[in-house]
């Protein structure tokens, strides 16, 4: 498995110094940095959109895991990519036709993610292993941040095993209710990318170094 990643979710930065937030978490550390991408229609928030990419995107050079939570997220995905998404993942109930948007991204030049809510089962991705370079299991109902994490090691663990069997390196990405507490459980379900947003930023930036550091470790 490769080494633990973790991507902070800027959904729990303040917004109204967003360039300080992302240099203060880039210098802290973070491997990626999560970029929630909310319709209000998918989900019940809304948060921005390619613009708000493309701005952030001067200010650090981290990749940047754009999370669509959208429907559809096909005719959005090369506008997120021109602002400067280097992974995308869309929803597995957000398109009609999952495998053609994987494509669609990849062909982009992006890399192409699928999400997996708590109740989406695995049997998902039977046919889309060859077409992802991530998978994301949200261990919260996706829409808001600052949720109470739900335990599923055990889908966590049977994604591990289905990445595992093709020897590829995917990522396996958890998000929802991460703290030094669950970070544990995660990974040694299988996960090597940890999505922190209210743990990583309630703090202030002072903390950001010491946040990333617990949940790498712990």
């Amino acid at each position: 498995m490769s080494n633990i990643k973790i991507a902070p979710s800027m959904l729990s930065c303040d917004f109204s110094n967003l360039e300080k937030e992302l240099k203060a978490i880039d210098h802290a550390g973070a491997d990626y940095i999560h970029l929630d991408v909310m319709d209000g229609h998918f989900v019940p928030n809304i948060t921005f959109g390619p613009p708000v990419v493309a701005a952030m995107r001067p200010h650090t050079g981290k990749v940047f895991d754009v999370h669509l939570m959208i429907n559809p997220a096909a005719p959005y995905v090369e506008a997120f990519a021109k602002a400067g998404a280097d992974i995308i993942s869309i929803h597995a109930e957000a398109d009609e036709h999952t495998h053609r948007v994987l494509q669609q991204i990849r062909a982009l030049g992006k890399k192409a993610g699928i999400v997996l809510n708590p109740a989406t089962p695995t049997s998902v991705l039977d046919h889309l292993m060859d077409d992802v370079d991530l998978i994301l299991v949200m261990t919260v109902n996706p829409g808001f941040g600052g949720q109470s994490y739900i335990s599923l090691e055990d889908k966590i663990a049977d994604i591990r095993a289905r990445i595992d069997k093709t020897g590829r390196d995917i990522d396996l990405q958890v998000d929802g209710g991460i703290t030094d507490e669950t970070a544990k459980l995660v990974k040694e379900a299988g996960a090597n990318v940890l999505v922190a947003g209210t743990y990583v930023f309630k703090d202030g930036a002072e903390s950001y170094a010491d946040k990333i550091r617990t949940l790498k470790e712990v």
